[in-house]
């Protein structure tokens, strides 16, 4: 039996780590916000990258069965049967899986369209590319509007200029899977106002009792999706990614074989095959642990932070905070850090609708979670 994964590290044990998490702010800070866990390597990830540093395999990467692991992983946990091993490919990391895809799938200056608030690199890396947001503001309760969603798609696509959806599945933040109805909605509209999708669907593994993650391809075979074992298993510093198409993207995923692109991190490869091969009980043990800490956020927020709404999240651990009804204005994360010393996501950074709110990870100890709910509460007095 596992031990859940997020009560083994010490708050002192975490702050002997150099990653952004615990060096971006000061020690008095406590912090909540970058998508990384704070639990320790699951065994197998761990024993794999010892064994490579062992034996100096830190070469170029090479024939581990990256490909193959995830295959065997999706057809397991989400029912993919149709899921091709030859329909896969690696790549550096999702963002640049999804950037080099959108630009391939249209021209420079092309709207790409994204639901907001949505996931702050989708602005920043797109419009770096040379391509424009349209924004499809999500519903009051952070799900698609599909009305808004196919406004947008009609402008973008005014005049017969070429655009593209980046879709978020499950949506970052807030934290919403989106339902096969919901999805099909999307594809119709996709296949009516030819605006492909390319779905980031980094953290698909992570989702929650009574609901169900749908692979966005196995609605829309004419799509693109990206996956990764990063957030499922804390590897975000050893890049790497698959790149998935549909069973009828054949087009999308030649045009993106002729070129060239930069492949993922050689450890980055081993830690990734050896967490989807073999790192499903440590997975298992993870998602009881956040389970009990995404209801006990809920909890803590009911019971101490009057005037603060929290969205309990259907999968990701990333989840959302709306402080409209306290007056700390736009960016509530700005005047946390000053009076509560607690660093959370600034909810203006995500968007349309971001305004008032701030993102909060949730993948700590429940005792880290009760501090900051603590330290927020009397900044808010």
């Amino acid at each position: 039996m596992v031990a859940n994964p997020l009560t083994v590290l010490t708050l002192s044990d975490l702050r002997e780590r150099t990653s952004a998490k615990w060096r971006q702010y000061d020690p008095d800070v406590l912090p909540l916000f970058v998508a990384e866990m704070d639990v320790p390597l699951a065994d197998p990830v761990r024993e794999a990258l010892e064994r490579a540093i062992r034996i100096g395999d830190s070469g170029y990467p090479g024939s581990t069965p990256y490909r193959e692991s995830f295959v065997d992983f999706a057809q397991a946990r989400w029912a993919w049967p149709t899921l091709d091993v030859r329909h896969v490919t690696p790549v550096l990391n999702v963002i640049q899986g999804y950037v080099d895809t959108l630009t391939l799938a249209t021209d420079p200056g092309s709207d790409i369209v994204v639901t907001s608030p949505v996931y702050p690199p989708f602005y920043s890396y797109v419009r770096e590319a040379g391509r424009s947001i349209r924004e499809a503001r999500l519903g009051p309760d952070m799900r698609i509007d599909l009305a808004a969603l196919e406004h947008a798609f009609a402008e973008a696509t005014a005049g017969g200029r070429s655009a593209a959806f980046l879709l978020c599945n499950p949506h970052n933040p807030g934290g919403v899977v989106h339902t096969r109805s919901e999805l099909e909605a999307v594809a119709a509209l996709s296949q009516r106002y030819g605006v492909p999708v390319v779905s980031d669907e980094i953290h698909a593994p992570i989702v929650y009792t009574g609901h169900t993650f749908i692979p966005y391809l196995t609605v829309d075979s004419t799509a693109l999706a990206l996956h990764s074992a990063s957030k499922a298993w804390n590897l975000a510093g050893s890049p790497a990614a698959l790149l998935v198409a549909g069973e009828h993207a054949d087009a999308p995923l030649a045009r993106y074989r002729a070129g060239k692109h930069h492949h993922p991190s050689h450890l980055g490869v081993i830690a990734q095959t050896a967490a989807y091969q073999n790192g499903g009980e440590w997975f298992d043990a993870l998602m009881i642990g956040l389970e009990y800490n995404r209801l006990l956020v809920r909890d803590l927020v009911a019971d101490q932070l009057p005037g603060v709404t929290y969205l309990v999240p259907e999968g990701t651990f990333l989840t959302w905070l709306d402080f409209r009804g306290t007056g700390l204005g736009d960016d509530p994360a700005s005047v946390l850090l000053e009076r509560g010393r607690v660093a959370l996501n600034s909810g203006p950074t995500f968007g349309a609708g971001g305004e008032g709110h701030a993102r909060l990870n949730i993948a700590t100890s429940p005792q880290i979670l009760a501090e900051a709910v603590q330290r927020i509460a009397a900044a808010l007095r």
